[in-house]
């Protein structure tokens, strides 16, 4: 069996000191351009010196007009150079993976928010957005590609593309929200045309020792289970990507009932893709992975590394923990603000966790209130989702 701690290897860059993932996870402590906070700079840098083999940003957007929550972290400007080129380095400093998470949200980046109407594969009525034109995917690939290259030149390791919880390239994926006549719409190959296309320009303009993984959540947001699995498959054994990080709602749980004939078989949806050829790409999982157990489970099962989330919000030295005791638990929730500020969260982060159910512990707020700009319900993945689409 492999250990948690072995190092882990990948076709391009650097190794992972050890299986250990900080998911990427939005916060909203970002400034309102997009530049990186000294809040968003700490609470990253405590999970590096925390044991994480490697440290994944939030979700940052790569164009203005995809932003999908108020503090996001930016990439789409070379204005934002200084400080990730900063934050990449403090990462590193402390021996873990440097990694920029790439997102743009579609349909899902709020009018309010951005100051025009959001774009996605095809108009959306519930959301009021438009269909982008020929040439604004291409701006749009193109956009991708540049952030990845400003990340190269800002020192990070790598880059994980968002093509997820239902944000703009899981909205291409989706056979419901793609209803495109053109190359980018239509069959399954075609719907991942625009990722696979980003995937590969990304790699000839980055080189042969940058990360390049992908992020993919299987159902939900009008998703279908059996065409992520083949998708999964395929662009593993493409040689893209260095991982493929899945992202389940919860490593144990089984498919949802509408996902077709497969889903009564007794297979936990982990299964789907531990069962595909993977070539020389590595395979990640995250959801609920809240103990040593936890994570000794996925790699036992065969995954190669997992990814962190609620738990690395509560221990920033999570990875340490294990380390050292390994029947080691992620504490009870809830937990109070002020241990919350002691993990290195800023108030903003704070405040957007008071809207996980049962999270922070009822206390005195902070003068951020929920009312403020950074916590306004239209603008975050709560209430749109079930609450485990909250991490980026």
């Amino acid at each position: 069996m492999t250990d948690l701690f072995e190092p882990l290897t990948f076709a391009h860059g650097p190794a992972m000191k050890n299986r250990f993932m900080l998911a990427p996870m939005t916060n909203q402590q970002s400034h309102r351009d997009g530049t990186l906070s000294d809040d968003e700079r700490r609470w990253l840098v405590m999970r590096a010196a925390g044991g994480f083999g490697l440290t994944m940003t939030c979700a940052a957007h790569v164009q203005a007009v995809g932003q999908g929550f108020p503090g996001q972290l930016g990439i789409f400007s070379d204005d934002h150079i200084e400080g990730l080129t900063g934050l990449a380095a403090a990462i590193q400093a402390e021996g873990s993976l440097a990694v920029v998470q790439l997102h743009h949200a579609g349909a899902r980046s709020p009018r309010n928010l951005i100051g025009t109407e959001p774009v996605s594969p095809s108009a959306d009525p519930e959301t009021g957005a438009r269909e982008l034109t020929g040439d604004e995917v291409q701006q749009l690939i193109e956009d991708f590609i540049a952030a990845a290259v400003r990340a190269r030149h800002c020192g990070f390791d790598g880059v994980e593309v968002h093509g997820a919880h239902g944000y703009v390239l899981a909205q291409f994926l989706s056979p419901g929200s793609n209803r495109r006549t053109d190359a980018y719409g239509g069959s399954a190959e075609n719907r991942a045309r625009i990722v696979v296309e980003i995937l590969e320009r990304i790699r000839a303009r980055c080189g042969e020792d940058f990360n390049v993984g992908l992020r993919l959540s299987p159902e939900r947001f009008g998703l279908e289970l059996a065409e992520m699995v083949d998708f999964a498959g395929r662009v593993m054994r493409s040689g893209l990507i260095d991982y493929l990080d899945m992202s389940l709602w919860d490593y144990a749980k089984r498919p949802n009932d509408d996902q077709g004939d497969d889903a009564g078989d007794g297979r936990l949806l982990r299964d789907y893709f531990l069962d595909l050829d993977r070539g020389h790409t590595r395979l990640g999982v995250a959801g609920k992975i809240h103990s040593a157990a936890n994570a000794r489970e996925c790699i036992d099962a065969s995954f190669d590394f997992v990814s962190i989330g609620r738990a690395a919000i509560v221990h920033h030295d999570f990875v340490q923990r294990i380390a050292a005791d390994r029947d080691f638990t992620m504490d009870d929730l809830p937990v109070s603000a002020a241990r919350l500020r002691a993990e290195g969260l800023g108030d903003a982060f704070i405040e957007y966790m008071r809207r996980w159910d049962g999270f922070v512990a009822p206390d005195t707020r902070s003068p951020l209130t929920a009312g403020s700009a950074a916590v306004t319900s239209s603008s975050t993945d709560v209430g749109r989702s079930s609450p485990m689409a909250r991490p980026s």
